[in-house]
Parts: C-alpha cells; sequence; structure tokens
C-alpha cells in the first residue's frame, strides 16, 4: 500500500511497502535516465520513443507506489502523441522535480 502527498510545498511523501524497498531506488534511477532519454528524443524529434518511454512510466509508477510518476508518464504519452515540445518539456520539469523531492517512508504491511 502507498500514499502519497505533496508536504506543505517542500517534498513529495511516498509511503511505500517495505517489501519493494530492494527496487525503488533502482526504479527512481531509471525515471532519471529517462528524463537523458527523452531530452535526446525531443532533439531528434522521435515522439514515438517519448510515448514508450510516457507509456511505461505511466504502467510502473502506481505500481510501485508512485502515483505522481503514472501521472507524469501520462501526460508525456499524450504530449508526444501531439508532438508537444513545450508541454514535453515542462512535464520533464515536473518528472525532475518530484525525482529531487520525493522523500520515501517505508511501511510494514
Amino acid at each position: 500500500m502507498s500514499k502519497q502527498t505533496l508536504s506543505q510545498g517542500l517534498s513529495y511523501e511516498a509511503y511505500i511497502d517495505v517489501g519493494l524497498a530492494d527496487l525503488i531506488q533502482e526504479y527512481l534511477d531509471n525515471r532519471k535516465e529517462d528524463i537523458t532519454l527523452i531530452e535526446k528524443a525531443l532533439q531528434n524529434g522521435a515522439y514515438d520513443k517519448i510515448h514508450t518511454i510516457g507509456h511505461s512510466m505511466s504502467g510502473s509508477g502506481s505500481r510501485l507506489g508512485f502515483d505522481r510518476i503514472t501521472e507524469i508518464g501520462y501526460a508525456l504519452e499524450e504530449s508526444a502523441l501531439k508532438s508537444n515540445k513545450s508541454k514535453i518539456l515542462s512535464t520533464l520539469d515536473d518528472l525532475n522535480d518530484y525525482l529531487f523531492r520525493v522523500h520515501i517512508t517505508y511501511q510494514e504491511e
């Protein structure tokens, strides 16, 4: 079970099942790598690649307790379908901000 809140504008709080602890840091590191991949894809006009990455994020975020990543992934998918470069860039800013500010608390089920 997970729960996320924005704590007084300072950080996002994510409450993650302790059984997922071994997966979390790698998952978040992979999302940081996604930012670089999306920036490169955007430079090359590879909106299909951005759509694929967004789709992966939208499917995986909530399963691990990161509902905000799911929302961001969905926004990337939609923006890529419309070739909306400015929306993709602002969504990448949102992702970067989230990854910088998320605070994880592990909980026993």
